[in-house]
């Protein structure tokens, strides 16, 4: 799994005021004010019954400053950046679907190759605290497809489950399956700043980020999911997963009318590896 795209001057032209204090703000409405049912049903025609839209409006409440921050510009942006990283990582579609390939967002709660649990390469503990549980397989699941024990362990303790010994409740509850995806969009990680600081222009990069390519924008949450995979690899088929990923940011920014940055793209990028 994925461990997981604009009128560039209007876009910079923002961030300084979003990263100070006096127009730093939260929006009061919650989730619903941004986003309808009758919008997410089209964003999503064909979601999983796991995915609804009340399940995603029940897991954005322990989240309130997810879509809430910023003015409504801002709040669009990082949401069709959320909803873009999402619909990448469970989608069912590509060329030729009916309807174009960005109908098929949140299609699959599983990683398909995995199915079986026989993907033992995910057990690893990566140096963490939370160990595997015997029996039990850490490969991608929910919107955001969590993998690996720290992960799991990791997003239990914040949220009050038992994701390392259960799971598979992140593919059996969509409210808890959206909750591990909002997790990890609003957790910073050490150094690595979160996908929702990078969104609401919270995050700017300092003289080692500027160093290593890293830049606001779509492009560092790409980075912050998968950067280690996509970012700097020429191989053609990695090229269109970054693609993808830019494609739906375009597409859903462009129905939420929320104008997106010239440069979407993570290419050129280093990525973390804490």
């Amino acid at each position: 799994m994925a461990m997981i795209r604009r009128y560039w001057l209007l876009w910079a032209a923002m961030l300084p005021s979003l990263s100070g204090h006096s127009s730093y703000r939260t929006e009061e409405g919650g989730l619903s004010s941004v986003l309808t049912k009758v919008q997410y049903e089209t964003f999503f025609p064909h979601h999983h019954s796991l995915y609804s839209y009340e399940a995603l409006v029940k897991a954005a409440a322990t989240y309130p400053l997810f879509a809430g921050t910023g003015d409504a510009v801002v709040r669009r942006r990082e949401l069709a950046a959320f909803l873009a990283e999402v619909a990448h990582e469970t989608t069912n579609g590509g060329p030729g679907v009916p309807g174009g390939p960005y109908v098929c967002g949140l299609y699959y709660t599983e990683e398909q190759a995995c199915l079986d649990g026989h993907c033992k390469q995910y057990n690893i503990s990566g140096g963490s605290p939370y160990r595997a549980v015997p029996g039990k397989s850490y490969y991608g699941r929910g919107p955001i497809q969590l993998t690996y024990p720290y992960n799991y362990g990791q997003a239990g303790a914040d949220l009050g489950l038992p994701l390392l010994t259960h799971p598979e409740l992140v593919s059996h509850d969509g409210v808890i399956a959206f909750q591990t995806a909002l997790w990890f969009w609003m957790r910073a990680d050490g150094s690595e700043p979160s996908c929702h600081a990078v969104m609401t222009g919270q995050w700017q990069p300092d003289a080692k980020d500027r160093r290593l390519g890293r830049r606001p924008g779509f492009g560092m949450t790409i980075n912050i999911i998968n950067g280690n995979v996509e970012c700097n690899s020429q191989v053609p088929a990695i090229h269109e997963e970054r693609e993808d990923r830019i494609g739906f940011y375009r597409h859903f920014a462009g129905i939420l009318q929320a104008p997106v940055e010239k440069d979407c793209d993570c290419a050129g990028m280093a990525a973390y590896t804490n």
